[in-house]
């Protein structure tokens, strides 16, 4: 493992405070990168809507196979570097057992292209359980891509494969070369994108005439409600759905309260994808099978409401 390498440091910083759910911008701050960064978080863990401007005093320089973003512009709510969220998500099955903690993880992998010397690029790669699957499974290389240092610090210590590298980006500003990758691969990570279209035109562009974008997200009848549970109707269970068509933020508390995700009907993100150039392959509302609720019987609940929406689509050849 090499030393140390020299940091960029930011010598200032200017926040632009957008109010909850409005994301008017209320307030302006300037001030130092620490104080400024700080303030950011917080502000974000509290509903607010944060963009954060920085100047740096040299390029960028990184230990490891960790590369630090290149560019800072729109800051997206990094819930997973919270130290509470962390932790509690850490401890989560498909933390702790890595894809095959994921039930819905055998339809994915049924979606999946031949990796055969395959280049890849993970969106929102958490611990890299993919981006180490991938490699074992043909890959001749795999770039994952997250906002969060915890997650990519893990992903480090667990990783020894060279052909896998893991760089720090925030996916609404996401730049990738074009014509680089065979498949994109991005779990549950798209739901927290405001401008999920601009992604969606960044990775056709990147994949090779053939290529493959494979993707999960929460499915939006598990998202729309502003307030997600289960009603009791005359003793029947039902799932507290409603403004469905009112697309945008849902401010949730999932592990952590103040979690923001971005809520748009399964129509919205097929024409996107469509508007993207991306040819539909397959699409998926998730559900256990039998033989998952007979070893799980929690999951008999999916049955009543999906909870994951898995895409499949691909580039023109």
């Amino acid at each position: 493992m090499p030393t140390t390498a020299p940091r960029r440091r930011a010598t200032g910083v200017e926040i632009a405070l957008g109010a909850p759910l409005t994301g008017r911008v209320i307030a302006k701050r300037q001030g130092c990168a620490s104080r400024g960064n700080r303030l950011a978080v917080g502000l974000l863990s509290r509903g607010f809507s944060v963009r954060l401007w920085a100047t740096f005093r040299r390029p960028v320089t990184r230990l490891g196979t960790m590369i630090a973003p290149v560019t800072v512009g729109r800051m997206a709510q990094n819930i997973y570097d919270f130290p509470d969220f962390f932790g509690s998500y850490a401890r989560l099955s498909r933390s702790v057992n890595g894809l095959q903690g994921a039930p819905e993880w055998p339809t994915v992998r049924s979606l999946l292209p031949d990796l055969d010397r395959a280049r890849v690029v993970d969106l929102g790669c958490g611990f890299g359980a993919f981006a180490r699957w991938a490699v074992e499974h043909g890959a001749a290389e795999v770039l994952g891509i997250d906002l969060s240092e915890r997650m990519l610090e893990r992903a480090l210590a667990v990783t020894s494969d060279e052909r896998i590298r893991y760089r720090k980006g925030d996916l609404e500003m996401l730049d990738l070369p074009r014509g680089e990758f065979d498949l994109a691969y991005s779990a549950l990570a798209l739901h927290y994108l405001v401008d999920v279209g601009r992604l969606f035109s960044v990775v056709h562009d990147a994949l090779r005439p053939g290529g493959h974008f494979i993707f999960t997200i929460e499915h939006p009848i598990f998202m729309a409600p502003t307030r997600p549970r289960w009603l009791d109707d005359e003793g029947e269970r039902v799932w507290s759905l409603h403004r469905y068509a009112d697309e945008g933020r849902r401010i949730t508390n999932w592990l952590s309260p103040g979690v923001q995700k971005q809520h748009r009907t399964i129509g919205t993100t097929v024409n996107s994808l469509i508007d993207a150039g991306f040819t539909i392959r397959r699409l998926i509302e998730w559900s256990p099978t039998p033989a998952q609720i007979a070893a799980d019987p929690d999951l008999a609940e999916e049955l009543d409401r999906p909870m994951f929406l898995l895409g499949a689509v691909e580039r023109a050849p």
